[in-house]
Formats: structure tokens, C-alpha cells, sequence
């Protein structure tokens, strides 16, 4: 299985945010920003501060894909 976060770019869009945003609304660094952008593990403390940040779930900025549908 791997992660996708294209639901946390969905939702950027929705709330008119761009990823600078993003990373000062949720205090973390550009080096996770890039991590969520290239879909690559990250630490879970980041995942919670982007939830805050965006007062939302974590089922609504990512989500698990079975390999062969990437």
C-alpha cells in the first residue's frame, strides 16, 4: 500500500491556500511540505499539525492506494 495525499492538495484548493501557507499555518518545514508533495512517509506529529492547521482529519489529507493503482 502506498500514501497519497492528493486530498490534502483538494482541500488547499478549496480553502484558497498554497503550500507556504500551509507551511506557516501549521509551524512545519519546507522539507515536509516537499515530502507531502512527492507522497513520501512523514512524521506524524507533522500530520497532526497539518490537520489543525486545517481543522480537519486525518482521513481528509491522505489516504492509503494498493500498489498496482498508483
Amino acid at each position: 500500500m502506498a500514501i497519497s495525499y492528493k486530498k490534502l492538495w483538494k482541500l488547499l484548493i478549496d480553502k484558497d491556500m498554497k503550500k507556504k501557507d500551509l507551511q506557516a499555518a501549521a509551524g512545519i518545514s519546507s522539507a515536509s511540505v516537499t515530502k507531502l508533495a512527492k507522497n513520501e512517509n512523514v512524521n506524524t506529529e507533522v500530520l497532526q499539525k497539518v490537520c489543525i492547521a486545517l481543522n480537519c482529519d486525518i482521513s481528509d489529507i491522505m489516504e492509503m492506494i494498493p500498489e498496482n493503482n498508483q
